[in-house]
């Protein structure tokens, strides 16, 4: 007699394995599947890619990392959803944006010139644009953001002083410089415009839709025409108590003219840099040591959340991500401070300068990268490393 207990397998019987019956999962539509898909998390969406091929290649989609990359620091995602890095998947960026909150970077020193100058610098695509004494140097940034050639592989001359500011618009180069002229670039190309435009140094510029707009030590920010016949002439002057710091042109180049933003400051209390990330709101810092954000559809007197710089210190340049982050430059010790608007303290800070304390006076990022001018060196912060 046989003992009794479980049934054999058909493996045991010597037969062969029974084909698992297909998942019900399989048979929905991608669209299904992509909808259920759209509930999970990142962590969830990270777990269920480890399952099989398919799912990791569903899990992957940028439609499933979209929702979750706009609530991320520098994820390359505006406000208004707009995405500024389509060529990256969005999952990496999603990755990386983790190293911007948790401040995980590899930092290098990429270039060190011999005097100590003011630089100021934009980033545009494959080039680093950066300004030396009296000229601007592009720099292209090598593959895969490794750092950037160490010669120029373009010069941008004209002013007889060290260039103050300039700005990187439609493949022109517009900038002020400390002979109180403005030069105008074409990227390229041989063209070049210059003409005198304030009586002391040219602290800042904008260029947009044919008009540049400039500050001056003189007191004074001025409106000046490019269109045929009347390059360099001068449209308006607006009288100033006080130097002009910074100067930006509202995206929408509505012909308003703000000159006021705030009252009640204490007098020093002066904008140094000013960011406009959509038409009605924009960013600002200065000597007082606050970031100001403000809404002029509400008001241009109040602004609608400020922070301030937790060692006191003078903020000279700030820039957003368009969305979440904000990244400053203080005037002491060569610190670099990012913030999430959603919270009131600094994220990370990064001490950057030399035993030399020197001032941050520019900084640009990808949503990869950060570049940070100092006195005597630009460095580079690679979210990317670990």
């Amino acid at each position: 007699m046989g003992r009794k207990g479980s049934p054999r397998s058909p493996q045991e019987e010597g037969g062969s394995r029974a084909a698992s019956p297909p998942s019900p999962l399989w048979a929905l539509p991608e669209e299904l599947l992509l909808l259920i898909c759209s509930y999970l998390d990142a962590q969830a969406l990270g777990r269920l890619a480890q399952v099989c091929r398919r799912l990791r290649f569903l899990s992957s989609r940028d439609v499933l990392w979209r929702r979750i990359a706009r609530g991320c620091l520098n994820s390359g995602f505006t406000q208004l959803g707009t995405d500024l890095a389509p060529g990256i998947p969005v999952k990496e960026r999603v990755k990386v944006s983790q190293n911007w909150r948790h401040g995980r970077c590899r930092r290098e020193t990429v270039l060190k010139w011999k005097c100590n100058l003011m630089p100021w610098m934009e980033l545009d695509g494959e080039y680093l644009y950066l300004s030396q004494a009296e000229n601007i140097q592009a720099y292209q940034l090598c593959a895969e953001g490794t750092g950037l050639q160490r010669h120029p592989q373009a010069i941008f001359s004209g002013h007889q002083e060290d260039v103050c500011r300039f700005v990187l618009v439609n493949s022109h180069i517009v900038s002020g410089g400390g002979d109180g002229s403005i030069v105008l670039h074409k990227l390229h190309g041989s063209y070049s415009v210059k003409f005198s435009a304030h009586e002391q140094e040219v602290n800042c510029v904008d260029f947009q839709g044919g008009l540049i707009v400039s500050g001056s030590r003189d007191r004074t920010a001025k409106v000046w025409s490019l269109s045929a016949g009347r390059v360099g002439q001068c449209l308006h002057t607006v009288h100033t108590e006080d130097r002009v710091w910074s100067i930006a042109i509202s995206p929408l180049l509505s012909g308003q003219l703000l000159t006021c933003l705030g009252t009640d400051f204490h007098r020093g209390a002066g904008v140094l840099d000013v960011f406009y990330e959509t038409p009605s709101l924009l960013l600002s810092c200065g000597y007082d040591t606050y970031i100001r954000y403000w809404d002029i559809r509400t008001s241009t007197r109040k602004c609608v959340q400020e922070w301030e710089e937790p060692h006191d210190s003078a903020l000279y340049c700030i820039r957003s991500d368009k969305n979440h982050m904000i990244a400053s430059g203080s005037s002491y010790y060569g610190v670099v401070r990012l913030w999430d608007k959603r919270q009131t303290r600094c994220l990370q800070s990064f001490h950057l300068s030399s035993p030399t304390s020197s001032p941050v006076y520019c900084l640009r990022f990808s949503t990869t990268h950060l570049y940070a001018a100092l006195a005597s060196a630009l460095h580079v912060l690679d979210f990317t490393a670990l």
